[in-house]
């Protein structure tokens, strides 16, 4: 076949096709968006409730190969929704790691009211993790588990590991951490600089509303949200595009309540006195030292996260287990790359899943996917 050269009549009726027929998807697409319909499907990969105590859950992902001995179990954050790790069909961060071998477990937080106003660090370190994780082993006969912490859950995982002699962690994976709360930037300046106190941003609930941790989020970056659109306007003949569009920008906009009791510590402790940078924290009536847990850490952080920037999650590396024990790892991408985006599924999660499975034991190999990672991601092993 004859090929069309750039600039022929052909090639130009061809692109005047295309144009066209772009700008009817894009009227198309626009009615759709604004009036809300075709919104996808979020956090559909099938699961059981396995454990539950209040509003918390455990999740467990159905189907898959099981290649490794230890299950995975996912700490979610306390300020956001769990779905962004389980977005979409094909696009799903637990699907990717189910497929991978995993036997993939996720706690989510629910969505605090009154009832968990009072609720403190405590409540999660020392009352949901243990019985959560003992649910658990007792569902997979399993003697240790691989932990992996996202955002704020990365820090309540490490409080768990390292404040529970007993706790049964192979692997401690913290995603996107933050430690050291100097380097958080706008988002919790008012509050250091004393602007702000806890008291001034919480409700009659007793918790932190949802609108304004997301205007939080809002102000470390106003005009993202221009940058966006005009993305969106570019790419909406793309059914394609416009579906992922709408899954981020929902659970962007989709933030939880905060709790009250446990906002108080981390404003008074983590943000001003920036406590976790001392290497222990006192919970519980006891301090906990972030080096005894005998896990093998590995710290990962996203080269242009904004929301934990790698200033604020690196000392993790530094602080979190057994200075032998400690592996870091920097993967291309944002806040969100640990659960959407091209990025997620070329680099970051495929490199994820290689590092956890050579640091767990190989059971009976079962048909399923074999990922295979790329090697643009950094890894390296602090001493």
């Amino acid at each position: 076949m004859r090929a069309v050269s750039p600039g022929s009549p052909t090639d130009l009726l061809a692109r005047v096709n295309r144009d066209m027929e772009r700008s009817l998807l894009r009227a198309r697409n626009g009615v759709r968006y604004v009036r809300g319909t075709n919104r996808p499907k979020l956090g559909v990969t099938p699961k059981d409730v396995v454990w539950q105590r209040d509003k918390a859950q455990l999740w467990r992902y159905r189907g898959g190969p099981r290649r490794f001995e230890q299950p995975l179990v996912i700490v979610t954050s306390l300020v956001s929704r769990s779905y962004i790790l389980d977005l979409m069909p094909t696009s799903s961060s637990v699907e990717f790691l189910r497929d991978y071998g995993f036997d993939v477990f996720m706690i989510d937080w629910g969505i605090p009211d009154e009832l968990e106003a009072a609720n403190r660090f405590e409540t999660y370190v020392d009352e949901y993790l243990p019985r959560a994780i003992d649910a658990v082993i007792r569902e997979t006969g399993a003697k240790e588990v691989t932990l992996v912490g996202y955002c704020l859950g990365g820090v309540l995982a490490f409080l768990y590991a390292n404040g529970h002699q007993d706790a049964p962690i192979r692997n401690l994976v913290l995603l996107a951490t933050p430690v050291n709360y100097r380097e958080m930037g706008p988002m919790v300046a008012a509050l250091v600089e004393g602007r702000l106190d806890a008291d001034d941003l919480i409700d009659a609930t007793g918790n932190v509303p949802a609108d304004v941790l997301y205007s939080g989020f809002y102000m470390m970056a106003p005009t993202t949200v221009v940058a966006q659109n005009a993305t969106l306007l570019e790419n909406l003949w793309n059914d394609e595009f416009v579906k992922g569009f709408q899954a981020v920008s929902q659970w962007t906009r989709d933030q939880v309540p905060f709790p009250g009791a446990a906002f108080r510590q981390m404003v008074d402790d983590l943000i001003r006195r920036n406590v976790l940078m001392e290497g222990s924290w006192r919970l519980g009536g006891r301090a906990i030292d972030f080096t005894t847990t005998g896990a093998t850490v590995l710290n990962v952080m996203a080269s242009a996260d904004r929301v934990v920037p790698r200033a604020a999650a690196a000392p993790a590396g530094e602080l979190v287990g057994r200075p032998d024990r400690r592996e870091e790892m920097v993967v291309k991408g944002g806040h969100a790359t640990f659960g959407t985006g091209r990025s997620a599924f070329k680099h970051t999660l495929p490199r994820l899943a290689d590092w956890i499975g050579s640091h767990s034991d190989s059971g009976h190999e079962t048909k399923g996917k074999r990922w295979k990672s790329d090697s643009s991601s950094s890894l390296t092993a602090t001493p």
